[in-house]
């Protein structure tokens, strides 16, 4: 039976300038000849595809935290949606703390996705604004409203501010939405994902296996964020990358010695017989 190895991108396998070294494309490349390579990530499936064009990514990709799962060309093999009166009033309880989310929804099903944000950013979005710039899916909005299929919302500031409004979510929602809070490496803050209750990386991993036809029994995932304790829960082998939280790394089978920055998957995979 054929390894199974589903890896997070961000401050996991991409390095902290979303690059890819020589020496974890080969190494992630050679792998792919006798085992399932596959990647478990919070990216959308065009920044997944930019990110990875030199990678051989044989098994569908589990994206925007689970709540999408699509082959290489497009096939969609499941998606989890907020409905839009869910994510409205999403919206206007976080607009009683005066913050406003970004939206990743679906456009079509060709899989184009439509990034919304609202004219009111904090100094964090606008961080990450600066950095899609050149992406032609952003769309602003003066009064943002949610679209029909949204995969995720996506708040970011102070943690204490975030705090405060994913327990008013929770006193309205309970277990109705699935909510992860954690540290935001790239600009210094943290972030709130809202996404729908069964949208999650292990999900994905589990609509993976069912569609191939494989087992979980020969899975390792690797991870380093709080997005990612799910599939350490379900895989028989989890790797957390020496930059990884502590509380993941709590759960990992294995701690690298090595960081994303110093090609930690490609290390695990390259010592493996």
């Amino acid at each position: 039976m054929k390894n199974i190895f589903v890896t997070d991108l961000d401050h996991t396998f991409l390095r902290s300038d979303l690059s890819l070294s020589s020496f974890s494309k080969n190494t992630y490349n050679s792998r792919a000849k006798n085992s399932i390579m596959g990647v478990a990530t919070a990216r959308t499936y065009r920044k997944t595809t930019q990110f990875l064009k030199d990678i051989e990514i044989n098994a569908p990709m589990i994206l925007l935290d689970g709540s999408l799962v699509a082959t290489t060309d497009k096939k969609i093999i499941s998606t989890k949606f907020i409905d839009k009166e869910v994510a409205d009033t999403i919206i206007d309880e976080g607009s009683k703390f005066n913050i406003y989310p970004f939206i990743l929804a679906l456009a079509d099903k060709n899989l184009n996705e439509t990034f919304l944000y609202s004219n009111i950013c904090n100094i964090y979005q606008k961080e990450v604004l600066s950095r899609y710039a050149k992406d032609d899916n952003l769309q602003e909005r003066k009064n943002i409203r949610a679209m029909r299929d949204n995969f995720k919302i996506v708040y970011m500031g102070e943690e204490e501010l975030l705090k405060k409004l994913l327990t008013r979510l929770r006193a309205i929602f309970k277990n109705e939405l699935k909510y992860i809070l954690a540290p935001e490496a790239y600009v210094g803050c943290y972030f709130l994902t809202v996404l729908h209750k069964d949208a999650d990386k292990a999900q994905g991993i589990k609509s993976v296996i069912e569609y191939e036809n494989l087992s979980t029994e020969n899975l390792t995932v690797f991870g380093d964020n709080l997005n990612d304790l799910g599939m350490f829960k379900l895989a028989k082998n989890s790797v957390a990358v020496a930059n990884a939280h502590e509380k993941l790394k709590k759960y990992a089978t294995y701690i690298s010695k090595y960081t994303n920055d110093e090609d930690a998957v490609a290390h695990y995979l390259k010592e493996l017989r």
